[in-house]
């Protein structure tokens, strides 16, 4: 059995800060409560490593049941400024772990929308990202979802005004790009700010190289990860076998039978989630030998 990992896998730079922040906040604060507003990343497995060493995760509508002066983790995704007004009134120690590339775009949304442009942001309006941005705009703000609401979408007074774009950072590139062809003929007067990470469509190069190398593709992280479902389904248009798993116990039988395996991971998985599914192949390879 051969097992090739992708070039540009796991942990990126936002999320890696993050839990290092949060690993030195419980080192230093044993006599404190340290709490995430939210989880900390989309990992099940990191996130249960961390409530082990006294991580509690609160939700952004509890912060009223944080203790007074306890320390907070603003989690990679951020969170609306009004979040953070709550907990600085509770006294709270706050610890910033906001990615910088989702900093850099609540600045944008806070100072485009607050002037004379019109900033449209494309993304999951449920996810945590998304929400902690657009609490950040003023009147002239609003959120789309998907090429088809784009093409719904219309500002009064549209060919007049300058019209700012800009998404999620963990947004469908290819998704962007249509809406992107899309409002060009809307609206003459477009500004585009390509604010996707590119860590995102790393993964997704390195995987569709891996992809014509392997017979089955193991896509590790967590469920509810966005880049990872990406990951998956990109896997499984240019594989002939692709499973998105959160750990080595999920391995499907039928991949101990192929010939040569390739391992991508999302942007939230922990190294050594992926070390332990890339441990469980050769383990099973050595019994059949």
């Amino acid at each position: 059995m051969k097992i090739i990992r992708a070039s540009v896998l796991g942990f990126c730079f936002g999320v890696r800060r993050a839990v290092e922040l949060a690993e030195k906040a419980l080192a230093e604060n044993p006599d404190k409560t340290v709490y995430s507003l939210g989880p900390l990343i989309h990992n099940e497995n990191a996130l249960r490593a961390l409530e082990s060493k006294g991580l509690h995760i609160v939700q952004e509508d509890q912060v009223s049941t944080i203790k007074e002066g306890s320390v907070v983790i603003i989690r990679a995704h951020g969170v609306a400024p009004t979040v953070t007004g709550a907990l600085e009134k509770r006294g709270c120690i706050i610890i910033d772990a906001t990615c910088p590339r989702v900093k850099a775009s609540q600045k944008m949304v806070e100072r485009y929308s607050s002037e004379n442009d019109y900033v449209v942001l494309t993304g999951d309006r449920n996810h945590g990202e998304v929400i902690g941005i657009a609490g950040y705009a003023g009147e002239n703000f609003s959120q789309i979802q998907d090429f088809e609401e784009a093409e719904k979408f219309t500002i009064d007074g549209g060919e007049e005004k300058n019209v700012i774009l800009l998404s999620q950072t963990t947004y469908s590139p290819k998704e962007f790009e249509k809406i992107e062809n899309l409002f060009k003929s809307k609206f003459r007067n477009l500004a585009v700010m390509n604010t996707i990470c590119p860590a995102t469509n790393e993964r997704q190069q390195a995987l569709l190289e891996l992809c014509s190398k392997v017979d089955g593709v193991l896509v590790v992280g967590g469920k509810n990860s966005a880049n990872t479902k990406r990951l998956y389904q990109t896997a499984a248009a240019n594989c002939k076998l692709a499973a998105h798993i959160q750990s080595a116990a999920d391995i499907p039988p039928e991949f101990f039978n192929l010939n040569a395996i390739g391992i991508t991971a999302g942007a939230s998985t922990p190294d050594e989630i992926i070390a332990d599914v890339e441990n469980g192949l050769l383990r099973s390879a050595r019994n059949d030998a």
